[in-house]
């Protein structure tokens, strides 16, 4: 929704840390890649696509990604 080259959402820095050593810390390179667009989508159904990726894709299973949001459950779920 933003179009922003600096937008990440609201990573935890916090736990993000927790993968990293100082070392790898100091010379990273993050990648950004759009997987989903819509030219004429609302928020609304925006935010419902995304919340379908983070399951999809697990990005808010601690052992994989970093998405906070939804709640991850260890058990399997169906995607809307």
């Amino acid at each position: 929704m933003t179009d922003s080259i600096n937008y990440f959402v609201s990573a935890s820095s916090e736990l993000i840390e927790k993968d990293f050593t100082h070392e790898q810390r100091r010379d990273f390179t993050i990648r950004k890649k759009i997987i989903w667009e819509s030219e004429i989508a609302t928020d609304q159904e925006v935010n419902k696509k995304e919340v379908e990726f983070i399951r999809l894709h697990r990005s808010n299973d601690p052992e994989i990604g970093y998405n906070q949001l939804p709640k991850f459950h260890d058990v399997m779920y169906m995607v809307d």
